[in-house]
């Protein structure tokens, strides 16, 4: 650590009844800039608090007698066997909540059995994330974009030759949300982000001077670029809107990824699982769709599939099981998820993920 930013170094079982446990508990080890900086949104946090709502929107009704036993979560996802639909958001600097960083919550995920997904401004090197997950763990790389394509090209290169089977173009990103909490807290990053140092150190930038030493102007073409480069597929993250998903989708992307990156860019904007029932019409089954934001609950992944989600990304709750219990606790979360999912589908009718599509989710019409 530099600067005096001291965080846990935890590694081992949590003893949590659910995710919002989880995270009162992470407020208390993680230090408080960083603790703000994961757990904010933007400006009055009204999109941050939709996500969530917005799963009150949809309700899933209960069926019986329809001889199911033992529901099945996993699944096969672009070749990949995954032990459930849920995989791990991008998110920058996993040091912030643990010493051991991306280091051990690769680890975890890989342990779990599903993808993680490598921020370019993660704590640790491309090569070190993959050496603490294994050779057989399945990594998506994150990429913003340097104003400079040759570093571009780099850091693709190196994502690619570390085994990564897919690039993230995260859009919606192009500069800061309105973090409050951070100018109020004086956050600045603690800690180096070693994949972009060609272009960006980290250590005592705000995230308004990280963002804005990445690439703004980004357009169709910047798609083609990468999927060029990197001959991986390509999903677009931060789509909301169906004119997005035919612009991604005529320059190339293999997946659009419906997101509002938590909250934590433009307030006032609606919801990614209200974004979601968009998108799907749009998209058609064309592409494969992932979804994130929000997510909290077993029903929140239960509800997501049945609109459209092919996948979806937890974020937040991934990186408090990181500060209270390493790789374990990375583990456990997931682990919570599955269990949660399990009983959804059980008292739902639907044996497998692929029954979960097939289900028509009512309306709410009382909120």
């Amino acid at each position: 650590m530099v600067n005096n930013y001291q965080t846990s170094n935890a590694e081992g079982t949590i003893d949590f009844i659910n995710m919002y446990d989880l995270e009162e508990m992470a407020k208390e080890v993680i230090p408080k800039g960083g603790y703000g900086y994961i757990n904010s949104g933007a400006g009055d946090i009204f999109t941050y608090r939709e996500n969530e709502r917005a799963f009150e929107h949809q309700l899933i009704i209960p069926h019986v007698l329809k001889d199911v036993e033992l529901p099945t979560t996993e699944l096969t996802f672009m070749d990949e066997t995954l032990k459930a639909p849920i995989i791990m958001a991008p998110i920058a600097a996993h040091g912030l909540a643990n010493t051991k960083g991306e280091e051990a919550s690769a680890k975890g995920v890989a342990d779990y059995g599903t993808i993680f997904s490598i921020s370019s401004y993660a704590s640790r090197t491309i090569e070190e994330i993959r050496q603490a997950a294994g050779p057989e763990a399945c990594q998506w790389f994150q990429l913003y974009m340097s104003k400079d394509d040759g570093i571009n090209i780099d850091i693709i290169s190196q994502a690619k030759a570390s085994g990564a089977k897919a690039i993230i173009l995260t859009a919606d990103a192009t500069v800061g949300g309105n973090r409050e909490t951070d100018r109020r807290n004086g956050f600045t990053f603690p800690l180096p982000m070693p994949i972009v140092q060609a272009y960006q150190s980290g250590v005592g930038q705000t995230m308004d001077a990280v963002y804005g030493s990445s690439k703004q102007k980004l357009s169709p073409r910047d798609v083609e670029f990468i999927a060029k480069n990197s001959s991986l597929p390509v999903f677009v993250k931060g789509i909301q809107s169906e004119e997005d998903v035919e612009r991604a989708l005529d320059a190339g992307a293999n997946g659009v990824w419906v997101s509002n990156h938590g909250g934590r860019q433009l307030d006032g904007g609606p919801a990614t699982f209200d974004s979601l029932q968009y998108v799907a019409k749009a998209v058609n089954k064309r592409v494969p769709i992932i979804f994130d934001s929000g997510v909290r609950r077993g029903q929140h992944v239960f509800k997501a599939i049945a609109s459209g989600a092919d996948l979806v990304a937890i974020g937040r709750p991934v990186i408090y099981g990181l500060a209270l219990g390493g790789a374990t606790g990375v583990k456990q979360v997931f682990e919570f998820f599955e269990k949660e999912l399990e009983m959804v589908m059980q008292l739902a009718g639907t044996q497998t993920i692929e029954d979960i599509t097939q289900v028509k989710l009512r309306e709410n019409r009382y909120i």
